[in-house]
């Protein structure tokens, strides 16, 4: 009887639990819908308002991140649109039209920047790394080390010469795999946790050899430009360097963090 009781109590939280997962779900569903159709119908305006409060309410998601991004670009808020657009690009490198939109973007702005030449390894390993979300390598370091667990399992107790001989050959591929993949997951989420580039979000600012106002002027930049923060610990002056290795300091309100 007991035991009866506490099955059925328990049967009743799970389904509690469930509904107001639903509820949830249908919530953020119908916010989200709701945020949508002002931006299809042309109100750039309160379709950015009304994803920035399912941002703030409902937690960071990269489709959101984009299409708030979207909605400043409609209103020829460049910076801004970059800003959103590196943040959903940031939770998910994988996704085509967070980079097609990204890159689009990055046209409208006044600071036109040269691709890095890169050695064919590190663009292999960038783009191998950004073909999934962080969420997605994760599971697949759990689902190839549990191949790899398997099949040294099969070289443990096969008594065959092929099934040990293949069976080595598979273990150390998918224990490769999960270490490759470990990497990524790793790298993502470290980029995801670390915060350490940031966009312009001023029309253009001096950049200057030391952190006062009247530090030597060194080079000017524009918004939207995206920029490496090496230096954080003052109050009111970061130092940032740009993709060429130049350096300096420009004003914390200056910037936004990615």
């Amino acid at each position: 009887m007991m035991i009866t009781m506490k099955r059925t109590v328990l049967l009743v939280l799970m389904s509690l639990c469930l509904a107001f997962q639903s509820h949830a779900q249908e919530n953020i569903d119908s916010l989200v819908s709701a945020a949508d159709s002002a931006y299809i119908k042309g109100d750039f305006i309160t379709a950015a308002s009304m994803y920035e409060n399912i941002i703030a309410t409902q937690g960071v998601n990269a489709t959101i991140y984009m299409n708030l991004g979207n909605s400043w670009f409609q209103q020829d808020e460049i910076a801004k649109a970059i800003l959103y657009y590196e943040r959903a690009y940031l939770l998910d490198p994988s996704d085509d039209d967070i980079k097609f939109n990204l890159e689009l973007a990055r046209t409208r702005t006044v600071d036109k920047v040269n691709p890095e030449n890169q050695l064919f390894p590190v663009l292999w390993f960038k783009s191998l790394r950004a073909s999934l979300d962080v969420r997605h390598w994760t599971v697949m370091t759990i689902a190839v080390f549990a191949l790899a667990i398997l099949f040294v399992g099969l070289l443990l107790f096969s008594r065959k010469y092929i099934v040990r001989k293949i069976s080595l050959g598979f273990a150390l591929f998918f224990f490769v795999f999960s270490i490759l993949s470990f990497i990524f997951a790793s790298t993502q989420m470290g980029n995801i946790s670390d915060r350490d580039t940031a966009i312009i979000m001023v029309p253009s600012v001096t950049v200057k050899s030391t952190p006062i106002e009247s530090g030597v002027d060194l080079f000017t930049i524009h918004e939207g430009r995206k920029v490496q923060i090496i230096d954080a610990g003052m109050k009111e002056w970061v130092e940032i360097r740009l993709e060429d290795g130049d350096t300096g300091w420009i004003p914390v309100k200056a910037l936004e963090i990615i």
